[in-house]
């Protein structure tokens, strides 16, 4: 009887093991370069002034931060620098789906916001929305720490943005911009280590 019961236990024993391996097997790993599925929901928005973000293999310094608060709504603007002196921008809204967005500046634009339908580059944006938000701004912005910020955005096929920004009482800064998958973005902080 004492073997029988050493036998059950035995082999529960290594039906439990076979169980914890299978499931381990079954995970998702990553991406085949060794990166994580999907970074954490909060990796982009907790970026800071000295980390590093690679998109689509381009490496990039965060050198501001801009946290916006319109109602009960925020999200996050990082500034990005890559040497070549064009500016860039990676925008952070936390809403029911993680929304990412590159921004690349388009300094030379002569369009104006309003219209309903506006075009640039060959493409024609739809408007999505209007509003004014609430600003902090840390790291090397060239704005008053805090302040208000009106925008106008745009909306074209295949995720791309056009964004209509005015700081204070400064004129509207252009951009053009294009959703991101959350896999194209890899973090580093600023010491270094990989965040996502």
């Amino acid at each position: 009887m004492d073997a029988l019961v050493t036998c059950l236990v035995a082999a529960v024993v290594v039906l439990a093991v076979v169980v914890v391996v299978v499931r381990a097997r079954r995970r998702p790993t990553g991406r085949p370069d060794g990166q994580p599925a999907e970074p954490p929901r909060d990796g982009p928005l907790r970026l800071t002034p000295g980390d590093r973000v690679r998109i689509r293999e381009r490496e990039y310094a965060v050198s501001a931060t801009i946290r916006l608060v319109e109602g009960d709504w925020s999200w996050v603007q990082h500034l990005l620098d890559d040497d070549s002196g064009t500016r860039h921008r990676l925008s952070v809204e936390d809403g029911p789906e993680l929304e990412l967005v590159f921004w690349t500046a388009e300094p030379g634009a002569t369009v104006t916001p309003g219209a309903p339908t506006i075009e640039l580059g060959g493409r024609r944006y739809t408007w999505a929305e209007t509003g004014q938000a609430r600003y902090t701004a840390t790291g090397e912005t060239e704005l008053p720490s805090t302040g208000t910020m009106r925008y106008h955005d745009y909306q074209s096929g295949g995720g791309a943005r056009l964004s209509f920004e005015a700081y204070g009482e400064e004129g509207w800064r252009v951009a053009r911009g294009n959703l991101l998958d959350p896999a194209d973005l890899v973090i580093r902080t600023g010491g270094g280590s990989q965040a996502s």
